[in-house]
């Protein structure tokens, strides 16, 4: 299931406020700081405490 294009407009990274682009392994990627957020059953989970760091290489 993808996301449509309407909400990936309005949705931004919770830790930068970038823009955040979908991946083929259900992810959405923040195209500022290069966090990934899940998205489960369809639906973005942006925690940033759910999100993977990569600075750190793996969730916050």
């Amino acid at each position: 299931m993808s996301l449509s294009q309407e909400l990936l407009k309005i949705l931004a990274c919770p830790a930068c406020k970038a823009e955040l682009l979908p991946t083929q392994e259900q992810w959405l990627v923040c195209r500022g700081c290069g966090r990934k957020y899940p998205i489960r059953e369809g639906v973005p989970i942006l925690l940033i405490s759910e999100s993977s760091d990569p600075k750190r290489g793996q969730a916050t």
